[in-house]
């Protein structure tokens, strides 16, 4: 009996060590970062003109004030910018009803620091970590734009600080460590 129970304290105990190592990786997956690029849509394959695709009315429309949540909005100028397509991106965040959204900022960091305004990009990544200093994504495009400006002392200190807020397995993580590395930015 002392032997069964010993033995099962032993599995249970394995099995506890397993789960505590494999849920944190589980957790931060690459198949559910949601920092890493989005994927293109019909808005960026089948929209022109700064349109936005409509998934009810199946088509491109123009983007108005309270035609999309916020939510939606966010993911078209986050598409927008990554396909290089920074004013219709910065077009986009303009409707959106939360202006001090981090994600809202950060991506108005993005957009115009691809766009060649640093400094007004810097800005709203401050302005999104200051909204939330856990959004690790503000933190990675920051560091980015650390590293363009030759600051790879300052990037360094975002990429711990990614680390210490459990980002270590992010997209945003890796993409300032590639950047670091002197490989691309983004």
């Amino acid at each position: 009996m002392y032997i069964a129970r010993q033995t099962f304290r032993g599995l249970a105990l394995a099995g506890c060590l397993t789960l505590a190592f494999t849920l944190p990786a589980f957790a931060a997956g690459e198949e559910s970062d949601e920092t890493k690029p989005p994927p293109k849509t019909e808005t960026t394959t089948k929209c022109a003109d700064g349109k936005i695709w409509d998934k009810k009315r199946k088509e491109c429309v123009t983007p108005k004030k309270h035609s999309f949540n916020d939510d939606d909005l966010y993911k078209a100028a986050r598409e927008f910018a990554y396909a290089g397509q920074y004013d219709n991106a910065l077009k986009v965040l303009d409707l959106a009803e939360n202006q001090n959204d981090p994600r809202i900022l950060n991506y108005l960091g993005y957009a115009n620091r691809k766009a060649g305004r640093m400094e007004l990009g810097m800005s709203y990544y401050r302005k999104a970590l200051q909204a939330d200093e856990n959004y690790i994504l503000a933190r990675s495009y920051m560091g980015q734009a650390l590293v363009e400006q030759g600051d790879v002392q300052a990037a360094r200190v975002q990429l711990v600080e990614i680390r210490d807020r459990g980002g270590e397995q992010t997209w945003a993580y890796r993409s300032l460590l590639q950047s670091l590395n002197g490989y691309r930015t983004y």
